[in-house]
């Protein structure tokens, strides 16, 4: 039995009982709903091996070929299982401290992640330092064996319930740009943390403030040389678009067939304008996948950066065709909250920001890609 077909079998098996209502449960816009349950579908996951697929056996994982992580990821999807708690461990700090870390580092930090018994959250974007990752302020120092973190993150996906977070930082005392960062190990629990939910366009609170006063955090607790942050965080960024992004696609596949029902129900399909708009998105999504299928690879390049741009700007136009085809309607909130369409809408708005600003991808794509000039 292939891959796939043991994993559409045990998900059809375990997506029940206990784990019924978890179905459908979380994504973009709403990480607030069902936590705990789906917590418990992570450790889950990981007691029947169905986390770190890719990871070397010695560590967890079943050494999974690119195929096979892709089939599993698209099953998933498919199934409508909820959507993943331990994603940033499993797929961003995981990877990275399998190419970076000791193997101390890797015998403490993987099993957890691989059990999902850990959280993470990803501590790069600063205020002044969002797009220009290489601003970064926030500064360590080694006192004592260890390090003491000062300075504030924003829009730390998850935060709030996250028990670790890799936090880039300067460690070198008047380094400026991409020289003298380093990449820490942070516990979320220590003192001097403090996290600060984000109140966004759908109501809802699933990125934060993060302050470190005087936070610390072991020695040992870096993954790389100190000073070589950079090159360690470009890799965990290269880690980020990986085999579930095929999984991603199927849920943008959903949330085209909940647009073109509405357009149906509502009349709009027959509006020629929006009915060319309908048939774009649905090609386009399907240009979204031969070439994620073309470019998948273990070591991913610049292309990255193709892909990142390509689907985020589809889908912030698939958000406002959500709204196009709701008519008048998709202008009122119902008192009980946003409805599917109005928060695809909302949230979308974001996309071409988060994850590398579309400014950035261009720039990336033009002098690495392209070799034009700064």
């Amino acid at each position: 039995m292939s891959l796939r077909e043991q994993a559409r079998a045990w998900l059809e098996e375990n997506l029940r009982g206990e784990f019924a209502g978890a179905r459908g449960l979380g994504g973009p816009g709403r990480e607030h709903e069902g936590h705990e349950l789906r917590q418990a579908w992570e450790r889950h996951l990981g007691r029947h091996g169905w986390t770190c697929l890719g990871w070397p056996e010695r560590y967890g994982g079943r050494a999974a070929s690119l195929a096979d992580q892709v089939a599993f990821h698209e099953e998933y999807a498919r199934a409508g299982a909820p959507a993943r708690v331990g994603l940033i461990g499993e797929g961003l700090v995981g990877p990275t401290i399998l190419e970076f870390g000791t193997d101390e580092q890797k015998d403490r930090f993987l099993p957890p992640i691989r059990r999902g018994e850990e959280l993470w959250c990803q501590g790069y974007s600063e205020p002044e330092a969002g797009s220009d990752l290489a601003n970064v302020q926030t500064r360590a120092r080694l006192e004592g064996g260890e390090w003491v973190i000062t300075g504030q993150k924003v829009w730390t996906s998850l935060a709030h319930v996250a028990d670790w977070c890799f936090v880039l930082c300067r460690t070198e005392e008047g380094s400026r740009r991409h020289r003298g960062l380093s990449y820490l190990l942070v516990p979320m629990n220590l003192p001097g943390v403090e996290v600060r939910p984000i109140v966004q366009l759908t109501g809802t609170s699933e990125f934060n403030e993060v302050f470190f006063d005087g936070a610390r955090t072991a020695a040992g607790n870096i993954l790389g040389a100190p000073g070589d942050g950079w090159r360690v965080a470009m890799a965990t960024l290269g880690h980020e678009r990986g085999a579930s992004t095929l999984g991603q696609q199927l849920g943008f596949a959903r949330e085209l067939d909940a647009v073109i029902a509405t357009a149906r129900r509502t009349g709009a399909a027959t509006d020629p304008v929006l009915r060319d708009r309908l048939v774009r998105a649905w090609l386009e999504l399907r240009i979204m996948r031969l070439n994620a299928l073309r470019t998948m690879r273990p070591d991913p390049g610049p292309e990255v950066s193709i892909a990142k741009l390509y689907w985020s700007e589809w889908h912030r136009r698939l958000g406002e065709l959500a709204q196009a085809v709701q008519g008048r309607a998709g202008l009122a909130c119902d008192p009980d909250g946003l409805n599917e369409l109005q928060r695809l809408y909302l949230f979308s708005r974001a996309d071409t920001i988060y994850a590398g600003s579309s400014e950035i991808q261009r720039n990336i794509i033009a002098e690495r890609t392209l070799g034009l000039p700064r």
